[in-house]
């Protein structure tokens, strides 16, 4: 994501918080990104430019971003940790090493990877090993994202192992960020939160 497209964004996010909504953006970020020795303080400066706390920004790291420069990755994600961003890695359980950057990285989260998510109900391996992945998770003290959540058994699965933060179509397709407030301030999301 170009620096442009990252300040769009964060305006559209302070537009959405000063209209009293407690969101956060999700932003991947790619190898590039992860070897440019000041990202942090470019994020920072951003945050600061739009008045938005660190908290409401949180960035996803995909295995594959830190095969290539890991030392490098490490402290650019540290320097992010320790401003107070938010760190995923995104798309846990589909890689070879995920073990091991759980105990190295500074993560906040996982994501479990929507190929695992789409047999729930299916495939009673896949629901084994998400519930590997969330306790694992709490283990070692971070919080859980679902991906690619499309049934309303799926969102059960979830709940029922107080996993909350999830995403997918079935609360709604992508959408430009003009429609997101009409959506947050529509009866019908208001119903689904409750």
């Amino acid at each position: 994501m170009t620096q442009q497209l990252l300040e769009r964004a964060l305006a559209d996010m302070a537009m959405w918080r000063a209209a009293g909504y407690e969101l956060y953006l999700s932003v991947n970020l790619s190898t590039q990104h992860l070897e440019q020795p000041a990202l942090a303080e470019t994020i920072l400066a951003l945050l600061e430019k739009y008045q938005l706390p660190a908290h409401c920004l949180r960035f996803e790291i995909t295995e594959s971003a830190l095969m290539r420069d890991q030392q490098s990755a490490i402290l650019t994600m540290q320097a992010l940790s320790d401003s107070g961003i938010k760190l995923a890695l995104d798309d846990f359980g589909t890689g070879y090493s995920s073990l091991k950057y759980l105990k190295e990285l500074p993560l906040d989260a996982i994501k479990i990877d929507r190929s695992f998510v789409q047999d729930i109900g299916i495939d009673h391996n896949d629901e084994t090993i998400i519930d590997a992945m969330l306790s694992m998770a709490n283990s070692l003290g971070l919080y859980c994202v679902a991906e690619g959540v499309e049934t309303e058994q799926q969102l059960a699965f979830f709940n029922k192992r107080s996993c909350f933060l999830i995403q997918g179509f079935l609360f709604s397709r992508p959408l430009p960020a003009a429609e997101l407030l009409a959506l947050l301030g529509s009866d019908d999301f208001a119903a689904s939160q409750a």
